[in-house]
């Protein structure tokens, strides 16, 4: 099964997209992560998104693969026609989080299209899907 998610984020902007369960059993991976600026052509924006296992204290343009919140990416460069999006194969099952920054200056704000692969998860990979997120983010388990 595929679920869909869509939305418009102002730069600098943050959104919640809600996935976790009470028993952590359903599981996700991403599957497509496309983006775009809200209004083509009026701004030479270049808009960096970045999709998140726990919500940040900050938005910004800064792009860091060793970050083990990091689930993917997105940079879109429209004066260019420049796109390029990133994202990692794991399978979470906790809310994920959002962000994007036009780090043009020039304020744009975007759009974002995600395609998440729903699965069934064993007892045992919830576990440790759950006891990951709570390793790596002690607040998860708070």
């Amino acid at each position: 099964m595929i679920k869909t998610f869509r939305g418009l984020l102002l730069t600098g902007g943050q959104i919640k997209v809600r996935l976790s369960t009470k028993k952590g059993k359903i599981g996700y991976k991403i599957i497509r992560f496309d983006v775009i600026e809200s209004e083509p052509g009026v701004l030479n924006s270049e808009n960096v998104f970045k999709i998140y296992k726990i919500e940040q204290s900050t938005v910004d343009g800064e792009v860091d693969f060793s970050d083990g919140n990091l689930l993917g990416c997105a940079f879109y460069k429209p004066q260019y026609n420049n796109e390029t999006i990133i994202f990692e194969q794991e399978i979470f099952n906790q809310d994920i989080y959002i962000t994007q920054k036009d780090v043009s200056g020039n304020n744009a704000s975007g759009c974002y299209y995600l395609e998440l692969e729903v699965m069934t998860l064993s007892d045992n990979a919830a576990a440790v899907s759950t006891l990951r997120d709570i390793r790596l983010n002690p607040q998860v388990g708070a």
